[in-house]
């Protein structure tokens, strides 16, 4: 058997067990997909702030950056943006990296040493595990959200011990508990570690900073690419936490630094963050709309975030429930395994402040009336 035949089996195998997965172009359907949950990637406001952040910027490159930051990619401008964020969200430091999965990655993988323990909820993102793995600690998961679960392991742990969540998770939306979270972690001298890449934005300046935890956190991973319209990552922490991922993050170390217009965008977005409480009170009265229109309908996860979902429980019939709403008009996606559990399958369902109150009525009326959701 080649090597073309193995890659051709394995796709052959996906493709029975209805798991395939394949790009899609985009398309003219009503968007109750993508992660704009305040609508920056679509406003012409910030898009405004971008252009005066670069011809503001006093730089011979423009376009590139020319090389990892350790070399030739580094600059004042990146080290100044890395602050006003970490001042932003009451933190000591921060250290850029060049998507949410880098950030996971590379602090994850470097900051946990082979005798450590690193515990993480069950539902934590690809990239928490995928960090966790690569760094040789012990891992252990504990029930979602469940902080008995959580104790159970951080008594019988030993050594260093690190506690790795998210605040809002991805497929469910819904929130951790991370006030008990942060006391269990105090109580057994855990540290913290928080994913917020689903909050910014939705819940302001996140959750960690709603619920004054800020200092109770040992590391927060904010990302750009949902709600601040943006791309890339910080890590915040302390001093000695930047400078140790400066010199042990991989993710950070080998790769071509992010451009400017890529630093300008950021910077632009914090400074549309700062102004647009009217759309987040927005936002959360569709969130509101939405969740009193299917309130007790059956297998439905309701939450506070802009994250819903319906649990279908099997590739199948997710995939052709997305497919009838897409039939009529509308841009839901199904979550298959093994992306989820199997028989966890779900459309996600993502609200936005440009979803106008008639069309989360359409939906959800739709819902209810072809998918026979009750």
């Amino acid at each position: 058997m080649t090597h073309q035949d193995i890659i051709q089996q394995k796709l052959q195998s996906r493709q029975e067990a209805g798991n395939y997965r394949k790009l899609r172009p985009e398309n003219r359907l009503i968007d109750f997909c993508s992660n704009d949950y305040l609508g920056f990637a679509h406003s012409e406001q910030l898009a405004e702030f971008i252009r005066e952040e670069i011809s503001a910027c006093n730089t011979k490159i423009v376009n590139g950056s020319t090389g990892s930051r350790l070399i030739s990619g580094n600059s004042d401008y990146a080290e100044k943006i890395e602050q006003i964020i970490a001042n932003y969200h009451d933190a000591e430091s921060g250290l850029l990296f060049n998507s949410g999965y880098d950030a996971n990655l590379g602090l994850l993988s470097s900051l946990p040493q082979r005798h450590d323990t690193v515990i993480h909820d069950e539902l934590a993102h690809a990239s928490i595990i995928d960090g966790i793995r690569l760094s040789n600690a012990t891992r252990y998961t504990f029930k979602h959200n469940d902080t008995d679960s959580l104790e159970l392991k951080l008594k019988a742990t030993k050594g260093l011990i690190y506690v790795v969540v998210e605040s809002v998770y991805s497929m469910d939306g819904d929130q951790a508990p991370l006030e008990a979270i942060s006391l269990l972690c105090r109580r057994y001298n855990a540290a913290l570690i928080v994913d917020e890449a689903h909050a910014l934005g939705v819940f302001g300046k996140g959750l960690v900073n709603q619920l004054n935890l800020q200092h109770d956190v040992f590391a927060r991973v904010i990302t750009f690419g949902k709600a601040l319209g943006a791309h890339g990552a910080i890590v915040l922490g302390s001093i000695a936490l930047r400078d140790y991922l400066i010199n042990f993050a991989r993710s950070f170390i080998y790769t071509t630094a992010a451009p400017l217009h890529q630093l300008a965008t950021i910077k632009a977005g914090y400074r549309f963050l700062k102004s647009s409480d009217a759309l987040i009170d927005e936002l959360k009265g569709k969130i509101g709309l939405y969740n009193r229109l299917m309130n007790g309908q059956y297998k439905t996860t309701l939450s506070a975030s802009a994250i819903q979902t319906i649990i279908l429980s099997s590739n199948n019939a997710t995939r052709s429930a997305a497919q009838t709403l897409q039939q009529n008009g509308f841009d839901v996606r199904p979550i298959l395994s093994p992306t989820v559990a199997a028989g966890t399958e779900r459309l996600r369902i993502c609200l936005h402040t440009y979803n106008t109150d008639e069309q989360i009525i359409q939906l959800t009326t739709l819902i209810k009336e072809h998918l026979h959701v009750r």
